[in-house]
């Protein structure tokens, strides 16, 4: 008979995609290409999005501890992630330290909003909304999300 220190060492097996939601970056395309790269190599470790567009598709916020996979603009599965923060906050109240962490060279929370405004006024973005007139302002409520990247899926 053998005690549990004399048993060799459980490895635990990477985490899979089956079963797991889909973490979409920006729209297929060059975009998602770099968010995804920056993602893949540490460097993109929080992400914004905005209320409107959970409730548009009728999704609930991220919470700490979900995990999701990451797919690149062919739609393969090439990571998991998983959330280890969120914060909803007017758009005004993005620090630097989130917009840093976005992995997109920004050096500072102005040229991070100035990115992200192009994006969510974008024809994909308001079109996606179903608002041809959609905008953002300082009080546009925001989903700072924080996560790590559990496991690299690419062979």
């Amino acid at each position: 008979m053998t005690t549990p220190e004399q048993q060799p060492p459980q490895t635990a097996s990477p985490p899979t995609p089956e079963g797991l939601p889909k973490a979409e970056f920006a729209f297929p395309g060059p975009l998602r290409d770099q968010l995804v790269a920056a993602i893949l190599d540490g460097s993109k470790t929080s992400t914004t999005g905005l209320v409107v567009d959970y409730e548009h598709e009728g999704e609930a916020l991220p919470e700490a501890g979900s995990r999701s996979v990451v797919v690149d603009s062919e739609d393969r599965p090439v990571g998991i992630i998983e959330v280890t923060g969120v914060r909803v906050v007017p758009l005004a109240e993005v620090d630097l330290a989130h917009a840093l962490d976005e992995g997109e060279g920004y050096a500072d929370v102005a040229a991070w909003r100035a990115g992200h405004e192009r994006f969510w006024h974008s024809s994909e973005m308001r079109a996606a909304l179903g608002d041809p007139g959609f905008t953002v302002d300082d009080a546009t409520p925001a989903v700072l999300e924080r996560f790590r990247l559990v496991t690299d899926l690419r062979p």
